[in-house]
């Protein structure tokens, strides 16, 4: 017998079945399919290019696919938003001018159908203290938060997050963050792009990564730095470095010098270690460390990049 529990972690809070979405020549998106689950936080991260935005702007109705099909909680896009099950956060568009940041988000939580109190809205986004301020007098930061208000005005069942964290300090960054995690715990599916990356290893449970259009790889933090084979090799070496015989040990993927310390990255660590000695060197303060997400975000893209070209 299939539990209410089990049902809810297969049930598909959005869908997208082989979407394409071109621009003249240029495909945007590219044949995409994906799901996400309810509970989930989910990165999307790619290069510059690589039809993120153009992802979220199908997922949240703004455009509209050419092939393949869009669908949020079952239903269209814009029957999801309409219902109040969607709140979104997007990097662009402006916010209303002359108006206090109390008003405006008093407009916002009037307008949503499951709507929240406006003082709650505003102490979760950590606004209170700017509530009677012009929105046209904020700095960076603080409209980010505002945004974020906005997004979560209501009891909205999917929260969409464009570039969530840009011009926020530190701790803005990590109380924003506690807070999705909130959201996330209470079953909510949270779906953000960024390209903060230590952010996506050390918030979402789920990293997409597109690439032209096409999703490359999907799976936890662990197993995208795991699919992109490389490991990390550091140490020091004393006396003058020889570059070209460093650049000589197999299975290198990358080598960087600085001082007296090298760091390496290579898709067979031990072969390139047991290399290294061969050479007569006696390296100090040796380190061998899978790469983080960063570094395997690097490599991934760069070996498809390598594929078609």
């Amino acid at each position: 017998m299939t539990t209410t529990a089990e049902t809810a972690a297969t049930a598909t809070v959005v869908g997208f079945d082989q979407v394409t979405k071109a621009y003249g020549d240029v495909r945007a998106v590219d044949g995409l399919t994906l799901a996400l689950h309810p509970g989930e936080t989910v990165a999307l991260l790619g290069p510059n290019g690589a039809g993120k935005s153009t992802t979220l702007d199908l997922l949240l109705g703004l455009k509209h696919a050419d092939s393949g099909t869009v669908s949020v909680f079952g239903t269209s896009p814009r029957e999801a938003i309409v219902a109040g099950r969607v709140g979104a956060m997007l990097q662009s568009g402006g916010l209303m001018e002359e108006v206090t940041v109390a008003e405006l988000v008093r407009l916002a939580c009037d307008l949503h159908p499951r709507r929240y109190k406006a003082a709650d809205v505003m102490a979760r986004a950590g606004i209170s203290q700017i509530a009677d301020r012009k929105v046209n007098k904020l700095s960076g930061g603080q409209a980010q938060r505002v945004r974020f208000a906005l997004a979560t005005a209501g009891d909205s069942d999917l929260i969409v997050l464009d570039e969530p964290t840009t011009g926020m300090d530190v701790s803005a960054r990590q109380a924003f963050w506690a807070t999705m995690r909130e959201q996330a715990d209470q079953g909510r599916t949270v779906l953000f792009a960024t390209h903060y990356l230590e952010e996506a290893d050390a918030i979402a449970d789920r990293v997409l990564v597109l690439h032209r259009g096409r999703l490359l790889a999907d799976g936890t933090a662990a197993e995208i730095k795991a699919k992109a084979g490389a490991r990390r090799i550091s140490f020091d070496l004393e006396g003058v470095i020889d570059e070209t015989a460093l650049n000589g040990l197999p299975f290198l993927t990358a080598v960087d010098v600085s001082g007296q310390t090298v760091r390496i990255q290579s898709s067979d660590a031990d072969a390139t270690v047991h290399a290294l000695y061969g050479l007569g060197v006696y390296p100090r303060n040796l380190e061998v460390a899978g790469l983080g997400l960063e570094q395997a975000f690097v490599a991934i893209t760069e070996a498809e990049e390598a594929k078609q070209s």
